[in-house]
């Protein structure tokens, strides 16, 4: 992938060095300030596409209605088995060790039985991951006393705590996206439940849904972020939000036509994480620049400068 700084020496190796008098006229235009907005760039069609230039037509969608919260991953209850031995006695071997995958029925540990004096194995009842180990060959098993945990870990569970009025619009069958804090990896499910109790220490509500966690990255214990979906609104317009640029403090998209890229002041209503409404400057069909638009803007401001040198 190209970085941004050579795609900026792409762009500026293709576009034209400078406009003349009548096209540096109709290329700008005054903000309701009275100062000049630039207004236009030519990026050829293969620079464009070198550059991860995108354009898309505009045209009705959704908003979504979204709650941010956090939330904590958890091992689901009844997947994790405390595994202990049967008869108390020496241990005489640990065959298996924390973060190790294991398979029901797979050899854990060995004891000598004190009553016996025979040697028995203990072996995983369940398939999962050796999440903790208190087992240490020489020391004495007691009987019930927990020598291993093991979590089946390819579903948890994340419970998301609910703060205040929030609480009352959220239920369950509501889309959630969950985000990775450490990678930024996102996931999405369904809530299953909203918890009857208020957890004691944060004051919050909790809901739960399960993640699925085939390749073991999402880890219990780990903290995470997350939208829930509670509504959608359709409205007439809407554009990514990575179409958003800034042009003396005005909000603005880029429309192209051929190889013109116009700058386009609009304003806008409602949004949400991803998209926003567009409720005046732009009409139905438009292309509209949808990714490295901030690209384009610097194309135009390059050639700005230019014509004032």
């Amino acid at each position: 992938m190209a970085t941004a700084f050579a795609i900026a020496v792409l762009l500026s190796a293709c576009s034209p060095s400078k406009s003349t008098g009548t096209e540096a006229a109709e290329s700008h235009e005054a903000d309701e300030h009275g100062e000049e907005i630039p207004q236009q760039t030519t990026i050829p069609a293969k620079t464009a596409a070198a550059a991860g230039i995108r354009v898309a037509a505009v045209g009705p969608g959704e908003i979504a209605d979204e709650h941010e919260v956090q939330g904590l991953l958890t091992p689901i209850d009844g997947r994790v088995a405390q595994v202990t031995a049967r008869f108390p006695g020496p241990i005489r071997s640990v065959r298996a060790q924390p973060g190790d995958r294991v398979r029901r029925g797979q050899v854990l540990t060995t004891v000598e039985s004190n009553l016996s004096l025979t040697t028995y194995a203990i072996a995983a009842p369940i398939d999962g991951v050796v999440m903790a180990r208190q087992a240490a060959v020489g020391m004495t098993a007691a009987e019930g006393a927990p020598l291993f945990e093991i979590a089946d870990l390819s579903t948890l569970w994340v419970d998301l705590h609910i703060f205040g009025g929030d609480a009352q619009h959220i239920r369950a069958g509501a889309p959630v996206t969950v985000t990775r804090l450490s990678d930024g990896v996102t996931a999405t499910t369904t809530l299953e439940r909203v918890l009857p109790g208020t957890a004691t220490v944060s004051q919050s509500t909790v809901a739960r849904a399960a993640l699925p966690n085939a390749d073991g990255q999402w880890r219990p214990g780990s903290a995470v972020k997350a939208r829930i979906t509670v509504d959608r609104q359709p409205v007439t317009l809407v554009v990514p939000v990575t179409a958003l640029q800034t042009a003396k403090d005005q909000d603005v998209v880029y429309v192209q036509q051929g190889d013109v890229y116009r700058t386009r002041p609009v304003k806008l209503g409602r949004r949400d994480a991803e998209r926003v409404e567009v409720v005046d400057g732009l009409k139905p069909g438009e292309r509209v620049v949808i990714a490295q638009s901030f690209l384009v803007k610097a194309d135009i401001e390059k050639s700005t400068v230019e014509e004032e040198e």
